[in-house]
């Protein structure tokens, strides 16, 4: 099963290891740590586009993990799952 993230980005569920709310995670002060050394990393990838509202985590075959800023709501995304549509 794949799991369609927004924009053009489709990737295997098997690959998720967590979907997480931004505006509830990025309170916490290890999200942000967490964040932010991704990001130096070079392994946050904004899909969003605009405004995003969530972010998954993956791994993923070259790094030790992936970080998707994802525009649709952790909800939107578990439906999107469970239904197993890509749409």
């Amino acid at each position: 099963m794949y799991l369609h993230l927004g924009q053009n980005e489709i990737i295997p569920q098997r690959r998720i290891l967590g979907i997480f709310d931004l505006d509830k995670c990025s309170y916490e002060k290890r999200t942000r740590d967490y964040l932010a050394a991704a990001e130096k990393e070079g392994v946050v990838l904004d899909i969003s586009g605009d405004l995003p509202r969530s972010f998954v985590v993956c791994d993923h075959p070259y790094h030790e993990q992936i970080v998707y800023l994802s525009p649709l709501s952790p909800g939107a995304l578990r439906k999107r799952a469970e239904s197993g549509n890509l749409e």
